[in-house]
């Protein structure tokens, strides 16, 4: 009978040696790319909805948060928002992508500012649903803190809550207003 190189009891070790080495390196990986997109469904045409919205320094017009944002280009490629908030924070946004036809614009934040992520790109669109608009606002980035260990107010869940909260009260209150008109 041929002998094999692992007896019966070295190999239970030696598998548990590569599970722990293996889980140890997944421990060691840095921050991994988050992503949130919410939606809302607003009664009212597409096209009054986008009028609303289009604007890049038209944030403040509809978004409960924000005292002030304007846009130093406009909805020109490269403008730059500086969006500041009611609570004093504020946030450097540049615009990347602007398409009035397709309702729709990205923007990027490298610094999160009042918000606790990094590298942030998000875009948001509108599209008809018949006499109706669905509005989308998504966006994707790390978290606060670049390196493993991250404090409870940089982490992923408290990046992924911000980002969240700020969609959701923005759409709701752009749903209210288009609404009630």
């Amino acid at each position: 009978m041929p002998t094999h190189p692992f007896s019966r009891r070295t190999l239970p070790v030696l598998l548990a040696s590569v599970l722990l080495a293996a889980s140890a390196s997944s421990l060691a990986h840095g921050p991994t790319r988050q992503k949130v997109s919410e939606k809302v469904t607003i009664e009212a045409p597409a096209d009054a909805v986008w009028a609303k919205i289009k604007n890049f320094n038209a944030l403040k017009d509809w978004h409960p948060a924000v005292a002030d944002s304007p846009a130093d280009k406009g909805n020109a490629e490269g403008s730059v928002r500086t969006v500041k908030l009611k609570d004093g924070g504020a946030l450097i946004e540049t615009l990347e992508s602007y398409d009035d036809a397709q309702k729709k614009y990205s923007y990027r934040a490298k610094d999160g500012g009042a918000l606790p992520v990094t590298n942030y790109t998000s875009t948001l669109s509108v599209v008809a649903d018949g006499g109706k608009s669905v509005v989308e606002w998504r966006g994707a980035f790390y978290r606060g803190y670049p390196n493993n260990d991250p404090p409870p107010d940089k982490n992923d869940e408290a990046a992924i809550k911000a980002v969240t909260g700020v969609y959701r009260g923005g759409l709701a209150n752009l749903k209210k207003m288009m609404e009630s008109k």
